[in-house]
Formats: C-alpha cells, structure tokens, sequence
C-alpha cells in the first residue's frame, strides 16, 4: 500500500470522525429522570387501569473495557396507549381431566379470560436465577372472533439469554426470570395453565408435596401489544430541526416533553452517524469497495492492522434501523455500553414461534423489545441484531450497528461479541435460506470491520455461566451457535446445523 493511500485513508477516517462529533454536538442535553419500578398489579381487573407514563432520560455514550456500567435509573409503567403489557398474576387451578397431573402438583395457570388487546405473551418469575421445571401452554383468542387456539408450548428457557453475571446489568435488582415469549397474533382472550415436572422419585418431597416439583414464587402473565409503527415515525417539522440545533435546552426552546423524547431518539440516530442520515430508517447496503473505504473511517484499530494486509470485509448489507422498526427509545436505559471489539458471533433462535409474516417482523420486535426491557427488566433489548424469515436484517440493541455494543445474548460472553437472533423457533423447522443467507452477509460485514475469519476460531474470556467458570479462556467457532457458550438448545437443532453452511458463505462475501 502506498503513502498517498495511507494518506487518502487517514484523511477519510479524519472526515468520518469530523461527522461522528458533530452529530455527537447535536444531541439536547438534559439531566435524567428517575422514575419508580414497574410493580405487580394485585388483580387482573387492577391490571386494566391507566398506569403514570416514564420520562426518558437524556442517553449517554460511555466506553467500558471491563464490560461493566452502572445502572442509575428505572422507568416506571407506561399507560396502556397503543403498546403497553399486561401483567397478570398466576392463581392455582383446579386440577380436571382436561388439565391432568402428576399427583401431589399443584397447577397455576389463569381460566379462560377476555383481555386487552395483545400480540405476545411470555411468563416470568421473581427470581431471575430461578429455574421453571414445568411445562407452560396458553391458548389464546383471535381479536374479534369467538376463535380460539389449540393449546401452544411456550419455551421455558431461563437464564441462558441474559447479562453476564456480576455486570450492572445482570445485578441492578430489577432483572426477574421468564419464559421465552410467544408471538400469537392479535388477541383478545387467554387461558393460561403451568404443570409442575414430578420430582426425582429418589429426591425428598418438594414443597408442592410429595413427588411435585416447586414453581418459582411471582409468576405472572405478561401480554404484550408491540403498538403502532406510525408511533415512531420519522421527525418532521419543527421537532426535527429542532432535534437537530446544537446548544443547551436554554440555548434552544423547546418543551420539556419534546426534550426529552428528542434526545432519546436523535441519540440512536446519531450512534450510526456516518452510515445513514439521522432519522433514517434504513442504512444502505454498499458494495464491497464501498465497504473497505468504509472500514477505514469506522475503525481505526483495523486500520493499522491491515495497512500491510488486505482487509477483508463483506458488503455492508440493507440494515433496518431501531427507528425504521419502531422502537420506543423512551423504554431503555440512555447509556450505551461498550466492550472492545467483536471478536465472534452467537447465533441464537427467538424461540417465539414461526406463525409470523414478514410484514409483521416490526411489530414482532417491538414485541420483544418490550418484553425484554418491562417484563424481564433488561436495559435494553438482549440481542444486537434480527434476522427474519425473509432474510431482513434489523438493528437491536442501541448503540450503533458498526460499534462494539455490549449485548445480553449469551450469558458468560457477552463482552468482544455480538448476538445475532433469527426471529422464529428453529428446533424442528429448518430455517429459511435467506435467513441463513443474512447471518453470512452480516456476519462478514460486522465481522470484518474487526479483522475477524467466519471460517476462523478465536478465543473469549468466560464472564461465568452453566459450561464455563469465570476468567477461563474459551476457543470458540468466530461464528457460534449459543450453546456453544451456554447449555441450551438455543438455537434450536435445525439451525445450528445450519451454522457451517453461514461460515463459509460469510467467507466467501469477505473474498476469503
């Protein structure tokens, strides 16, 4: 490479960083708000009422090292507006011939009910360290219709999607345990019913009685309505040039409600600032030309790495951001956290059921955005990017989609790596080749930016977890199936089978 390209370079990384400050100036400042935790309603018919609205605190971009940050506010209950949850607190059944169980157990569940209405529905608990031994199943009533479904499974996974253990998010006393949710379409009715798994028949009684397994203590419904995309529509008018005035809230007026949700929103712009306008709803796909110019402005460490070797990076491909999928910036921590670098990739399943149409991805995530941050008390949502069955890349976790985010994808190593999630259960359905074909074409772009070879192994500090104990030094696939850190099915046997054809199309895409 000559000087005169080392030189262009260095002058377009200067450039990319003159655009990152000044979208970094842009941003309204005002202190946070701090607003009380969400808390359990006593009755369904309390859980109805109207609930005090959060103010979002202004975001913050901080840099940590050790993965670590801490936690300084909670929001409190959103109304029931277009999106909201319902939480509903478990009673014990009546055990009928319709509901059997071992004997000794004692069912929880909800009778058949009409409800709010709702799109997705997941089960959680007190304690996030709990464990369900059960099986959970709903059945739910189409909107509008007398139509009711056939009992469904919800996944009982537990502690395998979450923060690492000891970091501020995993330890901020609000996190709870839950159930993987279950996209079912627009609903209005519910039955809910938990059974028990027998104890050990060798194990002394559990508290349930004899042979009965013990449930965890708070279960509760949560019935999520994802709300409108048109809630998160672009900016126009006056909120738009003034989101995008420099200076101080007194330099520019404004109200303090429009402050607030600006600042929010035009900070998950700006952390892609350089890839897309703010206020875009899309970032572009690039050729692979474009691409390697582009890696020189985004990260300068890979600059000096490969000034003597060939940068092999994927194009950059079609990426829908958290605006573009309606993201409520209000529901999530402000502060973006950071580890160094993405050295791999875990590929995870939903596990929220296959009975979606891609049209409704959006509203699909929105859905587990909100369940992940109100309902399993998470600063934001666990995985970095969702994949659909259509092949459709989306944003996740704010922070910036080129930036090393700190995510909550794969308990113990989370830190040096990104989550990757293909929205829809993948242990008896194989997944779609064009969702296969999004993790290749994302992973050889993110991948990339950080000198990392699909094809290649590398090696992640365990932060602790079922498989590995804290501080080993682990060597893991570049691009890994979640059980590969975790004991878990996680993502499902059909699309971990399909990991090896996604490294070497990955490869491929980076021209290796």
């Amino acid at each position: 490479m000559t000087m005169s390209n080392i030189g262009g370079m260095r002058g377009f990384l200067a450039s990319s960083i003159g655009v990152t400050c000044a979208a970094a100036l842009a941003l309204p400042l005002a202190p946070p708000a701090v607003a009380g935790t969400e808390r359990p309603v006593p009755t369904a018919e309390a859980a109805t009422a109207a609930r005090p609205a959060p103010r979002a605190g202004t975001p913050t971009t901080t840099t940590d090292r050790t993965a670590t940050t801490t936690t300084t506010d909670r929001r409190a209950a959103e109304p029931y507006a277009p999106g909201g949850t319902q939480s509903l607190p478990l009673e014990p059944l009546t055990r009928s011939r319709a509901t059997p169980s071992a004997p000794g157990t004692t069912e929880q569940g909800l009778p058949r009910r009409a409800v709010r209405g709702f799109s997705l529905v997941g089960v959680i608990w007190d304690d996030p360290e709990a464990e369900l031994h059960g099986r959970v199943q709903v059945r739910t009533r189409t909107a509008g219709t007398r139509t009711w479904t056939g009992w469904q499974d919800i996944d009982t996974h537990t502690a395998d999607h979450r923060a690492d253990p000891g970091t501020a998010e995993g330890t901020s006393g609000r996190v709870r345990g839950g159930t993987a949710p279950l996209w079912v379409g627009k609903s209005d009715g519910v039955e809910l019913r938990v059974v028990p798994e027998p104890d050990d028949p060798e194990a002394a009684p559990g508290p349930h009685g004899t042979g009965a397994s013990a449930l965890p203590s708070g279960l509760r419904l949560e019935l999520v309505d994802p709300g409108d995309a048109a809630e998160a529509a672009p900016l126009s008018g006056d909120a738009a040039e003034t989101a995008a005035l420099p200076g101080t809230p007194e330099e520019v007026p404004r109200t303090a409600e429009l402050n607030a949700d600006v600042s929010a929103v035009t900070a998950a712009d700006a952390a892609n600032a350089g890839l897309a306008p703010l206020g875009a709803t899309e970032i572009a796909e690039l050729s692979r030309a474009e691409t390697e110019r582009e890696l020189y402005a985004i990260n300068a460490e890979a600059l000096m790495a490969q000034l003597q070797a060939k940068p092999y990076v994927g194009p950059r491909p079609r990426i829908v951001t958290r605006r573009g999928w309606g993201a409520d910036e209000g529901l999530r921590e402000g502060k973006f956290v950071y580890t160094k670098k993405v050295k791999a990739a875990f590929v995870h399943h939903t596990a929220s059921g296959n009975g979606y149409r891609c049209s409704q991805a959006p509203s699909l995530i929105r859905s587990i955005y909100r369940y992940h941050v109100k309902s399993m008390g998470w600063r934001d949502i666990g995985y970095n990017f969702l994949i659909d069955k259509c092949g459709k890349i989306y944003e996740g976790r704010a922070g910036g989609v080129a930036k090393a985010v700190l995510g909550a994808h794969t308990r113990g190593f989370n830190s040096n790596s990104m989550g990757i999630a293909v929205l829809g259960s993948y242990g008896a359905k194989k997944p779609s080749s064009a969702a296969v074909k999004g993790i290749a074409r994302l992973a050889a772009w993110k991948l990339g930016l950080y000198g990392m070879n699909p094809r290649g192994k590398t090696y992640l500090k365990s932060g602790g977890g079922n498989l590995y104990r804290k501080g080993k030094k682990v060597r893991l696939n570049v691009i890994s199936g979640h059980r590969d850190g975790f004991n878990t099915s996680c993502p499902g046997r059909k699309l971990y089978g399909k990991l090896g054809s996604a490294r070497s199309k990955a490869a491929g895409y980076q021209g290796r």
